[in-house]
């Protein structure tokens, strides 16, 4: 925290009490006290001089900003909280990891990899469309689809008011009353897939997430959890935590494998929107490493 100080929200959410909305929304609650006073405005700047508490705790120092890749299954939400009272992601991971957010969302529906971490600043880093990272899905409809069917979609929609950006979409195989996609998008809007496939007459039947930029499902087991290491975290974002912190030793929970073998990924190199993974390319994704793989079987070849 600089001398000058930091918004309140921005410091909560470094703490990993929650992301700087949901810190913002706590604080016009009356949830969030400095120095003995309750406040109901973001708009102020702390110190590491003031003493701040959450609903009547003090508030614990900000540990290194971690991130996880989990295999999310079927039928859990990816909110805190249901008010339908369903599963969710969170009620599933092991006891032994400490409190994380998610990065983005799948719905109740789809399942692969989702990214969770314990810090909301990078949460928002790595939501923001101007990160440029592409999100890979393999996507089943049901329905016979052509280039000409789908070519809207690579040029970008407008779906009741919403455009969306193009996306990358690409035929895999039929099988008989349904197809498998590949399909890349850079904004992840809610059910964006889903939408834009219902527009131009497809139905998803199936939607799995194999990769979020660099960090890939590979073959990481459904409900399992694996932490990257904090050296790649610095090599794909850069400094990511304080430089004088102890870097923690990287661990996997529940159906973790052994460590991947070979080289580790290079980062990116510029700050550019990354370009899809393409075979023989020089960036090197970080891959998921326990289980089996989660993905329908390969296209025969021609």
């Amino acid at each position: 925290m600089s001398e000058d100080g930091s918004r309140i929200a921005k410091v909560l959410a470094r703490a990993g009490v929650a992301s700087r909305r949901e810190a913002e929304v706590m604080i016009i609650s009356g949830r969030v006290s400095v120095n003995g006073k309750r406040i109901d405005s973001p708009a102020l700047n702390v110190t590491a001089r003031d003493r701040i508490s959450v609903d009547g705790k003090p508030l614990a120092a900000a540990e290194p900003a971690r991130l996880w890749m989990y295999h999310k299954p079927l039928g859990l939400v990816s909110t805190t909280r249901d008010e339908q009272g369903r599963p969710t992601v969170f009620d599933a991971l092991p006891e032994d990891m400490p409190r994380v957010m998610s990065v983005g969302r799948l719905d109740l529906n789809s399942e692969g990899l989702l990214l969770l971490t314990n810090d909301g600043d990078l949460k928002r880093r790595l939501e923001l469309p101007s990160t440029g990272w592409l999100r890979k899905y393999r996507v089943r409809v049901n329905g016979t689809p052509t280039d000409d069917m789908l070519a809207p979609l690579r040029d970008g929609i407008v779906i009741d008011g919403e455009r969306f950006q193009p996306m990358i979409v690409s035929i895999d195989r039929q099988q008989g009353a349904n197809a498998w996609l590949t399909i890349g998008i850079r904004e992840g809007k809610n059910r964006e897939i889903r939408r834009a496939m219902a527009h131009v007459g497809l139905s998803v039947n199936r939607l799995i997430r194999v990769s979020y930029g660099p960090f890939q499902l590979g073959q990481l087991a459904k409900g399992a959890v694996s932490e990257v290491k904090s050296r790649v975290l610095r090599e794909q974002l850069g400094e990511v935590q304080p430089p004088d912190s102890a870097e923690a030793p990287p661990r996997q929970t529940r159906g973790a494998g052994p460590k991947p073998k070979g080289k580790r990924p290079a980062g990116p190199a510029d700050n550019k929107p990354a370009r899809p993974p393409r075979p023989g390319g020089p960036a090197r994704p970080v891959k998921g490493n326990a289980g089996k793989p989660a993905r329908p079987p390969k296209r025969p070849t021609r």
